[in-house]
């Protein structure tokens, strides 16, 4: 069933045109109870969604949306390990991987809960020699850094977690990642490391990926040309990967290969063996506290009603704004400088998973789905693109997020911080009318008529939507909750839409043209069958030239 076929969707129309032109000052104005009605504690956040342009009734009929979608089968659908992944006939169960799915879930005769467990021991016990200086490279010197190689899921995951948990890391070890073929990505890594101390992670489901499989030749090259041996590699790298012949063939020992299983997306393994670099950097109990806070967000997603559920209100806000307002894009900031990673992250979670047009049945669908998510580090974007939020023409819905209490005291930082937050997202809701702004300029001396000329100007419209999620510190629980919480929006957007979250056939087809025109920048005639587009086929003659000069 697509957005428009829902009964609920003509009862949304009447609400937007109620409230359309009614702004949340006048809401606020009238409800002296806006904040406590409209705000929820959760796992490890707190979420006040009051400002944003919703009453009850709105909320109401979104929450009935979600039921006629069938959102509370889907869920359990998802939980049991039904293959929810309809074109690729397979359950996500990545919430298997935080022990959130019972023992009784079975995929290809394969108990779950047993296989995570018995993975989760390899992991720790593999960490642990590392931890206690066991794991030596080939001059006998022990191993204490880790140069993770993947891209997509196996490399925004962990990087994420590891800048996110700064704080919380091992002293003497060090954590590197590289992913673009770019060979600036790789070069500037591998200026900073020590040969004899270093081990490659390479992280790959398939052990095929291009650009991951380039870097790690390239990786394994540089460590023969700096005095290693073939038969020091095993010593150098281990992987991730579904495909343990080729991982072998590679030079990695079988018992160095940590398993993928396909019930587990890219951009929902970092609780897998992908996070292995957590766990090299942080330890076991950091890495067991970041599952944690993800089960408890599994829990309390499972568990809750709908008009407490945090990933459930983020999701329908979120589509009440994109399918009726007709916004299509959404800022995630994070008060917090750990979390400058987290919209890059997001990002493919939610543009990967989402950016779909055709339903489950491959029906082309003509509605939006995914918005496009970009955001940074806030306070730097009030000096940058907050321009837009307040003043551009477009509505962008924000999500804040911010910690209560910072890992760092210095003077009044934090509390300055905090304060900018709070400001931006008052700001965003009331903005500044024409007389106000006129008398704010009277107020400080200009004339009259300079004051008129000048007020259109300094106009804020205001009524501009944000969510304001708000940790107590950020520490591995609450960052496993955080990263949960938007898993499972992502999730609920995607069952309303009618599509399936966890394919991305998207990506396939530049890979595939990739290899025509890489074999045809190696030869300096283009094949006259070639098919090629004459754009490329003069970019790629540029490129002969280049090399010939």
């Amino acid at each position: 069933m697509t957005l428009q076929q829902y009964k609920t969707d003509s009862v949304l129309r009447q609400h937007l045109d109620r409230i359309q032109h009614q702004s949340m000052r006048e809401l606020f104005t009238s409800d002296a109870t806006r904040f406590d009605q409209f705000s929820v504690q959760g796992p490890e956040i707190f979420l006040d969604y009051s400002k944003n342009r919703i009453d009850r009734g709105i909320l109401n009929s979104l929450i009935d949306l979600a039921d006629e979608a069938g959102l509370s089968h889907a869920i359990e659908q998802m939980f049991a390990g039904q293959a929810i992944n309809t074109t690729e006939d397979r359950p996500a169960l990545h919430v298997a991987l935080r022990n959130s799915v019972g023992n009784d879930v079975v995929v290809n005769e394969v108990e779950v809960t047993r296989e995570v467990n018995r993975v989760q021991q390899q992991m720790f016990a593999f960490a642990e020699e590392i931890h206690r200086g066991k794991q030596l490279g080939y001059s006998g010197q022990p191993i204490d850094t880790l140069v993770s190689i993947g891209i997509g899921g196996s490399y925004l995951g962990p990087l994420l977690v590891n800048r996110a948990l700064a704080p919380f890391r091992i002293a003497g070890l060090e954590t590197h990642f590289v992913a673009n073929i770019d060979p600036t990505d790789l070069t500037r890594v591998l200026d900073r490391i020590d040969p004899e101390t270093t081990l490659f992670l390479v992280q790959s489901k398939s052990f095929r990926t291009q650009e991951t499989l380039e870097n790690a030749n390239a990786a394994k090259q540089w460590l023969l040309n700096q005095g290693a041996k073939e038969s020091d590699i095993s010593k150098h790298f281990a992987a991730v990967s579904a495909n343990v012949p080729a991982a072998v063939a590679f030079g990695i020992s079988a018992e160095r290969v940590f398993p993928m299983w396909d019930w587990v997306g890219g951009r929902y393994s970092l609780w897998s063996a992908i996070g292995l670099p957590i766990l090299f950097q942080f330890g076991r109990e950091v890495f067991e506290a970041l599952l944690l806070g993800a089960h408890k967000m599994d829990r309390h997603f499972q568990t809750t009603h709908f008009d407490q559920n945090l990933p459930v209100l983020l999701a329908l806000i979120g589509i009440w704004y994109h399918n009726y307002f007709g916004a299509s894009t959404h800022a995630v900031l994070p008060y917090e400088q750990y979390l400058e990673h987290l919209p890059a992250y997001l990002q493919q979670l939610d543009m990967e998973s989402n950016g779909k047009s055709v339903s489950r049945n491959g029906s082309a669908i003509q509605y939006q789905t995914g918005p496009v998510i970009w955001g940074g580090i806030g306070c730097n974007g009030q000096h940058a693109y907050h321009q837009l939020l307040h003043q551009g023409s477009q509505m962008v819905p924000v999500d804040f997020i911010v910690s209560l209490t910072s890992h760092h005291n210095i003077a009044n930082h934090h509390t300055h911080l905090f304060a900018n937050c709070l400001a931006q997202s008052q700001a965003l809701m009331n903005g500044k009318s024409r007389e106000e702004a006129y008398q704010e300029l009277i107020g400080g001396g200009m004339t009259d008529q300079h004051a008129a000329s000048l007020a259109p100007h300094k106009v804020i419209a205001g009524n501009k939507p944000s969510n304001t999620l708000v940790l107590d510190k950020l520490c591995p629980q609450s960052l496993g909750s955080l990263i949960a919480l938007y898993e499972h929006k992502v999730f609920v957007q995607g069952i309303i839409w009618n599509i399936n979250s966890f394919d991305q056939w998207g990506v396939e087809l530049g890979k595939t043209l990739e290899q025509g025109i890489y074999q045809n920048l190696g030869t300096e005639s283009v094949p006259q069958q070639s098919g090629l587009d004459s754009s490329t086929e003069g970019l790629i003659k540029k490129y002969w030239q280049s090399i010939r000069n």
